[in-house]
């Protein structure tokens, strides 16, 4: 499905006029009684699915963040009374579709609405991860007009009761099958279901009573976050409709790897490389933590791939910062491929003095078997 600003010709911050004019027009244009051409029919059931969503200030607010994604199935298609003589063909053409029109919509709540929870991807570094911070974003969310105060109507005029289904919401609608008669109840296409409609529509909003803007939030991060954890942040999603309460904002984490650093839970691990003097006579070296550089004590005779312990350099606990993991330390032992002369000769003499008292070992032990067998 191509792009619904792109299928009626419309630039993404066109207002709810704009998008009314541009639809009418292309659907003028591909109506499959006007147009014969190949793919048209076919182009104007998208029109038609395009301008159902953009002419929707919630709708429109999910499609921009989330694209049809963000829609939850189908959608139904617009109201179909403002295109003049097309109305009737128009409600004939969709009939058998789903959505506001369809059979089988469900009917809106007519009372106060609560506005639809938003989610945000957020990406941090790992050391914010660790230690919290906040971070100022930008979100595009429904806010109540201020014109109307969410009434959708101008001053001084208000909503009245839908004439076609008499304010219930809902409409009854006799088909005649094959099988007999049935008697369907649908959505009332004339008020989407609300019972009501706008005679006086607010100018700011279209009568919608939401109008779609760029909000700037603070976001605290705590020490401790992880990738997918979530940040709620209560009513910052989109308003209500008819006084309903704000829906909530949902923050959903992700921390960037470390280029020196793992964790695992409350664990971070890292490596160090030492040489094998280092291991066999001890030493005091520094590594990197999240705390930045920390001396590291490597015990005489360390083995290769030992495992050490820097107690509380780990991650803090989330909800319980001053509980914190450790850092375990694997050590790996460097043996150079080409030494000195003078390293080898000092090796060799090494060598030989630990062969000497390998001799006189054994040499000792053989005088003790022979003393014992003589006995």
């Amino acid at each position: 499905m191509a792009d619904f600003y792109d299928l009626l010709g419309v630039s993404r911050d066109a207002d709810a006029d704009t998008l009314k004019r541009a639809y009418r027009r292309m659907a003028r244009q591909y109506h499959p009684d006007i147009n014969k051409e190949e793919g048209a029919e076919e182009r104007f059931k998208e029109i038609g699915r395009a301008y159902e969503v953009l002419g929707d200030p919630q709708k429109r607010a999910r499609y921009d963040q989330f694209g049809e994604a963000g829609l939850g199935g189908a959608a139904g298609m617009p109201d179909m009374g403002d295109m003049g003589g097309f109305a009737d063909l128009f409600e004939t053409f969709f009939s058998g579709f789903g959505g506001s029109g369809g059979v089988g919509g469900r009917p809106q709540r007519r009372g106060p609405q609560q506005g639809d929870d938003l989610r945000y991807d957020l990406t941090v570094e790992f050391d914010q991860a660790v230690f919290g911070q906040e971070r100022e974003i930008r979100i595009p969310h429904l806010e109540t007009c201020n014109t109307c105060s969410g009434s959708g109507a101008k001053s001084g005029s208000g909503p009245t009761n839908c004439s076609t289904c008499g304010g219930a919401g809902q409409v009854r609608r006799a088909t005649r099958t094959p099988f007999g008669s049935f008697t369907q109840v649908a959505e009332c296409p004339n008020c989407g279901g609300t019972g009501q409609m706008i005679a006086d529509p607010c100018g700011s909003c279209g009568g919608q009573g939401v109008n779609q803007v760029r909000k700037k939030l603070r976001i605290n991060i705590p020490p401790g976050v992880d990738t997918g954890t979530r940040l709620r942040v209560s009513g910052e999603g989109n308003a209500g409709l008819r006084g309903g309460p704000s829906g909530d904002l949902y923050v959903f984490l992700k921390v960037k790897n470390h280029p020196k650093l793992r964790r695992e839970g409350l664990t971070i691990y890292s490596e160090v490389n030492i040489s094998y003097l280092q291991a066999i006579l001890g030493d005091t070296i520094e590594v990197d933590t999240v705390d930045g550089p920390a001396e590291l004590e490597i015990p005489i005779g360390t083995q290769p791939n030992a495992t050490l312990i820097l107690e509380n350099k780990g991650i803090p606990k989330l909800g319980n910062p001053v509980a914190r993991g450790n850092q375990c330390v694997s050590v790996n032992i460097n043996l150079p491929t080409r030494i000195s002369d003078e390293e080898r000769k000092l090796l060799q003499g090494l060598a030989s003095h630990y062969s000497a008292r390998g001799k006189q070992y054994h040499h000792h032990k053989s005088g003790l078997f022979s003393s014992l067998f003589r006995k």
